[in-house]
């Protein structure tokens, strides 16, 4: 089944401050969640946010701060298991396309709650990044194995689109290039 725009929200999971320049190819990562969320604003897909402790790690950084329409303090590696996590997804939303860090940590604790409660979860794996790149392709592989699609940044603003014709597609098509 393709990724569907009405259906979706985009969650970005904890592209924090502090944590972002020990993350292993760091600046590509953040650079193909920027291009996610800005493909979901043109195509109306909701984006939601977390931080954990960001007393810690400080906010998310700038450029996909203002990205998101809800962000979520927490502290607890999954953040399905935050108490607040709910009001993140939209009603009808029922796909979660997945990116973060730490791959191996908060992004896969939180894939596999979303997996345990039934939404068809996304997982954008050139937007996500741990310290160790052996640590990111091991929660790729668990991820999957807990029922998550993986999946590329092109390959969901494609399905977003479904279309040529689409009149976002031009400009979806030069945030590729």
């Amino acid at each position: 089944m393709l990724i569907s725009a009405t259906r979706s929200v985009l969650l970005l999971v904890d592209f924090q401050a502090r944590l972002m320049p020990a993350i292993h190819g760091g600046e590509q990562v953040v650079a193909n969640a920027a291009r996610l969320a800005e493909g979901a604003g043109l195509l109306e897909v909701p984006v939601a946010a977390t931080e954990q402790n960001p007393d810690g790690l400080g906010p998310t950084v700038p450029e996909l701060a203002g990205s998101a329409q809800l962000v979520l303090a927490k502290t607890a590696f999954g953040a399905v298991s935050d108490p607040g996590f709910e009001t993140l997804l939209p009603p009808g939303r029922d796909e979660v396309v997945v990116t973060g860090c730490e791959a191996h940590v908060c992004v896969l604790q939180t894939v596999i709650g979303l997996s345990e409660t039934g939404r068809r979860v996304v997982l954008v794996a050139d937007a996500i990044g741990s310290r160790d790149p052996a640590n990111r392709d091991a929660a790729v592989r668990r991820a999957r194995e807990h029922g998550a699609e993986v999946v590329t940044t092109e390959m969901v603003l494609f399905e977003w689109l479904r279309d040529s014709t689409h009149p976002r597609f031009r400009e979806v098509q030069k945030m590729i290039r």
